[in-house]
């Protein structure tokens, strides 16, 4: 077969000089065509790495701040976690010693006999007389001198509703009976345990440690159990 002369093979033939010219104009006109579009893949190459270096910066940052909050705790923070038992023993404690006020903060601002003060910086520390006389406020019903103690082991700043389930919490768990409520509820055993700190609570033989007035074992069992279920139905 016979077989034209090879443009590749013959470097100085008129076909290759009249090809070579003829593709300058195109090689140019790629490179003109290349040259933009690398630049705009370099602009966007390099756009792409300063938003990721500076979304990584930000992060970074983020989780310094987070760590930060987490080391840096307030002094008054929450020591006790409030589990819905807690919660339905702390309501069930109100209720026995008349502050539940149907689940209104005013019980927070209760003093023995069912008046009322409006200061919550600081225990009021105000001796009423009815058929007995008594310092007692708040939620739990503290007499000054136990809120004193607790506050400065807890170093509660303030006489607030968070504060007040704070120090409830920390004379349950004297009482021993705060890992008796985690894990069983409110038994006879829990509330014979905190008989001592609260006098509306029976002993095991369904008498009060001071000879007061005292719910009922069925009663409060009544009252825990039920407001158990609203709190974990999130009412």
């Amino acid at each position: 077969m016979v077989m034209g002369p090879c443009l590749h093979c013959v470097p100085n033939s008129p076909n290759t000089q009249q090809i070579r010219v003829l593709q300058r104009p195109f090689k140019a006109a790629a490179r003109k065509n290349v040259l933009p579009i690398a630049g705009v893949l370099s602009a966007a190459l390099l756009t792409g790495q300063a938003l990721h270096a500076e979304r990584s910066g930000e992060r970074v940052e983020q989780n310094e701040v987070v760590k930060s909050a987490l080391l840096a705790k307030p002094a008054d923070e929450a020591h006790y976690d409030i589990t819905p038992e807690r919660r339905a023993l702390l309501n069930t404690i109100r209720y026995a010693e008349g502050t539940w006020k149907d689940g209104k903060h005013q019980g927070y601002r209760t003093l023995y006999g069912g008046g009322l003060f409006s200061d919550l910086s600081r225990h009021p520390d105000r001796v009423v007389v009815k058929r007995y006389a008594s310092a007692a406020a708040g939620a739990y019903q503290f007499l000054p001198g136990t809120w004193n103690q607790v506050a400065r082991e807890l170093k509660l700043s303030s006489f607030e509703p968070q504060h007040q389930d704070q120090a409830a919490l920390r004379l349950i768990e004297r009482r021993g009976a705060l890992a008796e409520v985690d894990r069983h509820g409110l038994t006879k055993t829990a509330m014979h345990k905190l008989a001592p700190e609260w006098a509306s609570f029976p002993t095991h033989a369904g008498f009060s440690a001071y000879g007061q007035p005292v719910k009922s074992h069925a009663e409060l069992a009544k009252f825990y159990n039920e407001n158990l279920r609203q709190i974990r139905r999130g009412a």
